[in-house]
């Protein structure tokens, strides 16, 4: 399959390429029925003997072009409408019935014939276009209604999310006018998927109850259904945390689909190039080092511990504290011993072979490195963050 990307270079485009020469290039095998040979590029920047090139030779057209900050309004008509009619003229022209998706707004769905606002209305005006194509020409088009974007692209531009991210990132003022804005966002690796689901004829169909999308079997319109409802002061009170992690450690949840894990992505691809690095805290003496990697609201913490040749460390028991020993590094001996009944267990560990050992409540243990030439590098995971109010850790030899 050829596929033609319009609009290649800004943000869905750019995604979209980049996500489609993984699946043509073999490391994306997540989608087997997606065949891609040839990904033709077109954007502002082209001349229009390339558009003529590709739209004889695509399979499949995903018409991403359109203007949204222009200098002057009458440009989005211009932008949006103007190459939309360049762009089936030439498919007309060399008798193409590639199918052809186009990326709208919801802001075509606001009252008004065409919307309340120049943007929408050049985007209705292009969802008309398409529409008559499609029926006069035999031609399977897929219009998408998209909310806001959320992915990578030029800050103060046209995306409030961008906008606070790189702000945050980069330590740069920002404004929010209304903490109680809401915002439907789209995060471009669900749009994204959902295009992979379009090439692959199992796109989501929808109808619109003013600016609400209501999936429904089969429809005017299609739809990427996994959006998120936010406002700009919980955007910004996630981000916040985010820039704080590295002092406080302390990673937010993120459970998995969940917005706070896409920002945390989207925010993470805004830092400089100086932020990518930060310093760990080493608590160091003649014994070794013991480092906190991170912490986490439900899971505890993850440390690292290095013991010098021949230490033991630990010597201590909890009430109902947990941690798993992971040696990576080393040749070692954990020691546990029951307080109660005395009952004793040895475990010899080695970075040779990496295993993990639980340290159960009320059991005494240590760790010793055996070497005398290497240190003992351990990983440790605790169930609760260290409390120094209430530590729940006993001295007491094994």
């Amino acid at each position: 399959m050829n596929i033609l990307v319009t609009g290649a270079k800004g943000m869905v485009g750019t995604a979209l390429v980049n996500n489609l020469k993984n699946i043509r290039d073999g490391k994306n095998n997540t989608r087997p029925e997606i065949k891609v040979n040839e990904i033709y590029e077109y954007d502002i920047d082209s001349a229009y003997e390339e558009l003529d090139e590709y739209c004889a030779k695509a399979d499949f057209v995903f018409n991403l072009a359109g203007v949204n900050r222009p200098q002057n309004p009458e440009e989005f008509m211009q932008g949006n409408f103007g190459f939309a009619s360049t762009l089936l003229d030439t498919l007309k022209k060399h008798g193409n019935k590639a199918p052809i998706m186009l990326s709208s707004s919801l802001q075509a769905t606001l009252s008004g014939r065409f919307g309340d606002s120049e943007y929408g209305r050049s985007k209705k005006a292009g969802e008309e276009l398409f529409f008559e194509y499609g029926a006069a020409n035999g031609v399977k088009v897929a219009i998408y209604r998209f909310p806001n974007l959320m992915g990578h692209s030029r800050p103060k531009y046209n995306s409030a999310v961008s906008t606070f991210c790189w702000a945050v990132a980069n330590d740069e003022p920002f404004t929010v006018n209304d903490r109680s804005t809401e915002l439907e966002l789209l995060y471009i690796d669900d749009l994204v998927e959902g295009m992979f689901d379009l090439l692959e004829g199992k796109e989501q169909h929808c109808e619109f109850d003013g600016v609400e999308t209501v999936l429904k079997a089969e429809g005017k319109f299609c739809c990427v259904p996994i959006t998120h409802k936010v406002t700009l002061g919980e955007i910004v009170d996630l981000l916040q945390e985010f820039k704080a992690q590295p002092a406080t450690l302390m990673m937010p949840k993120m459970p998995n689909g969940s917005f706070a894990k896409k920002l945390y992505s989207l925010y993470l691809s805004y830092l400089p190039t100086d932020k990518f690095k930060y310093a760990l805290k080493m608590n160091v003496d003649d014994r070794g080092s013991f480092t906190e990697l991170v912490h986490t609201e439900d899971c505890g913490q993850v440390s690292i511990n290095i013991s010098k040749p021949g230490v033991t460390k630990g010597q201590h028991w909890h009430n109902s504290k947990w941690e798993l020993f992971i040696v990576v590094a080393g040749h070692g001996l954990i020691q546990e011993r029951n307080i109660n009944t005395g009952e004793m267990v040895e475990f010899e560990v080695s970075g040779e072979k990496i295993e993990a050992i639980h340290m159960i409540p009320g059991w005494t243990h240590n760790i010793i490195n055996l070497s005398e030439t290497e240190d003992l590098v351990t990983v440790m995971t605790c169930n609760e963050v260290f409390d120094p109010k209430r530590p729940d850790t006993f001295r007491e030899p094994v």
